[in-house]
């Protein structure tokens, strides 16, 4: 038997071919889901329906469904993840170690009938979807397999977000770090304080490209998704076995809460109740006060966030906390003494235990930017490795977990060539070759240290990407090339077969197509994409590896 590659998300899984045949799709084929697989059923059969117009009727065994129908089973000899894919003369055949393993599996059926597969309704052209005869066995290499997007900077309604939820399944990724907060909007209805959205949600204008640009853009942006909008991005991820972290940024990017509620800023450094949404970028002065006010509002406001999202950890942030306020404040130095800390790292310490504590005793882990080393990191809590490694090695030393994002690697709003089209460039180049050579686990790490690498995540952060199509063309294609780096065990960094993913990446562009996905095409931005005129900030010369 031959042993091929078959692309898998842009990913890549071993196949074997089991001979010259294949599994024909057709008005008669049936669909028979297991105990427990029964959600990958719905949503496979919903999928095939509206792009193939073939009904795949409901029986109740595999042996019902003849030798074109597909089957879906648990195997309790797979990883939870893992999946095993078989098609043969009995017809198709899906088994995972659990109903995310039978999912993945799902998905990677989806991209063998084709990129038309993807689509919402049929062609109407006839077409034969088949799959050929051949055994596929998969699994992933890390638990965590994300993607931060930024919903603070420019708002994405809630469809947008259940889009790219679509297209998170569509890829693997298994993990949606929401960033609902920040110094520009609030993003997340809290019941007990309306005013973080009544005020908080709202800017009177906007930025136009980097800060330094004089461009603005004079109208109200925002906008907001209700406890019901929350419940059902929660439930839709569920569905397509992503878990949702949400994150409620402290100490710092906090200027929209204290424009709602004045009390919760440094009242004795500065006007708190003169402070409006920010309508710029960048890292803001504007920072909570630590006092004991401040700690129960945000009690409250995570006692509710806690009641909407259901996942094992909540970010809170902890990143650009200046503290210049601080060292004025005659409440936070009263703080200081009172508590015996050193100095104002210590306090935000202090402040990030505070809530490490408060979410473990309700079962609940703490994980936030790697700020949160500085002053002490707190006890049980997990690190977003963002500016680089060192935090990431420095964590996994001291016994704490890591999910590896570094900026110079997997920052996807960094710009993608150094060429003079591209839209608003930010930061270092970083192109999909670059991205698909990243690698998560830091060599310095040993065995023991590395099993604290929870996995990977790639950030969109959208200071300057006004709407979903900007967003698109960010993500992909490096949002392919980080799936397959976050699924597959690949080789080293300067060993991966670029050329050869790049020949996959043909197929998966028709893919993206089908799918509406506006990416930047290899030769480039089209003319739509382009923003000639608008302020970037891009830093010259290859990043920093470390």
């Amino acid at each position: 038997m031959a042993t091929t590659t078959v692309t898998v998300t842009a990913a890549t899984a071993t196949a074997t071919a089991t001979g010259s045949g294949e599994v024909r799709l057709t008005a008669r084929s049936r669909l028979s889901a297991g105990t427990g697989t029964e959600g990958t059923g719905h949503w496979l059969r919903t999928a095939l329906w509206q792009a193939t117009g073939l009904p795949l009727h409901e029986v109740r065994e595999r042996d019902d469904a003849g030798g074109d129908g597909i089957g879906l089973r648990l195997d309790p000899e797979l990883g939870p993840e893992e999946y095993r894919l078989v098609s043969d003369l009995s017809g198709i055949l899906i088994e995972g170690g659990g109903p995310a393993g039978v999912f993945w599996g799902a998905q990677t059926l989806r991209q063998l009938l084709g990129p038309d597969a993807y689509r919402r309704a049929p062609l109407g052209r006839d077409r034969v979807w088949a799959v050929p005869h051949l055994t596929i066995e998969d699994a992933p290499r890390f638990r965590w397999r994300g993607l931060m997007l930024d919903v603070a900077r420019h708002f994405m309604p809630k469809e947008g977000v259940l889009r790219y939820l679509d297209l998170m399944a569509a890829h693997k990724l298994n993990v949606f770090h929401f960033h609902l907060t920040d110094d520009q909007g609030w993003r997340v209805e809290i019941e007990r304080h309306p005013r973080l959205t009544e005020i908080g949600s709202w800017r009177a204008r906007t930025k136009t490209g980097h800060r330094a640009s004089p461009l603005w853009e004079e109208k109200p942006h925002g906008g907001y998704y209700t406890r019901d909008d929350i419940r059902e991005i929660v439930a839709y991820a569920a569905e397509r076995h992503i878990t949702v972290v949400p994150e409620i940024d402290v100490p710092g990017h906090s200027q929209a809460a204290i424009a709602a509620y004045p009390e919760l800023g440094n009242t004795d450094v500065i006007a708190t109740d003169s402070l409006s949404v920010w309508d710029t970028w960048g890292i803001n002065p504007n920072v909570l006060a630590p006092t004991d006010n401040t700690l129960r509002f945000y009690e409250g406001v995570f006692e509710e966030v806690l009641e909407l999202f259901p996942s094992e950890f909540v970010h809170i942030g902890g990143d650009e906390c200046p503290k210049d306020q601080w060292r004025r404040s005659a409440t936070a130095q009263a703080r200081i003494r009172e508590l015996g800390l050193a100095d104002e790292d210590e306090l935000q310490s202090w402040f990030i235990g505070h809530f490490d504590a408060w979410l473990s005793a309700r079962g609940r882990r703490l994980i936030g930017w790697d700020e949160i080393l500085e002053g002490g990191l707190a006890k049980g809590a997990a690190v977003s490795s963002w500016r680089g490694y060192a935090g990431g090695i420095a964590a996994a030393r001291a016994g704490h977990d890591v999910v590896m994002c570094p900026e110079q690697q997997v920052y996807l709003d960094h710009r993608q060539d150094p060429g003079p089209d591209e839209p608003v460039p930010i930061g270092w180049v970083r192109s999909l070759e670059d991205v698909y050579r990243f690698e998560p686990v830091p060599p310095e790490l040993t065995s023991e240290e590395a099993r604290h690498v929870l996995g990977t995540q790639a950030n969109l952060w959208t200071e300057v990407m006004e709407d979903h199509a900007r967003v698109d063309y960010q993500a992909f294609p490096r949002l392919a090339a980080f799936a397959e780096v976050a699924w597959s065990a690949l080789p080293a960094p300067e060993e991966r077969d670029f050329a050869g993913f790049e020949h996959r990446m043909t197929a998966h562009y028709r893919r993206l197509d089908a799918l509406g996905v506006a990416y930047r095409p290899p030769a480039g931005p089209l003319p739509w994409q382009q923003r000639p005129g608008v302020l970037g900030r891009p830093i010259d010369g290859p990043p920093p590896h470390r």
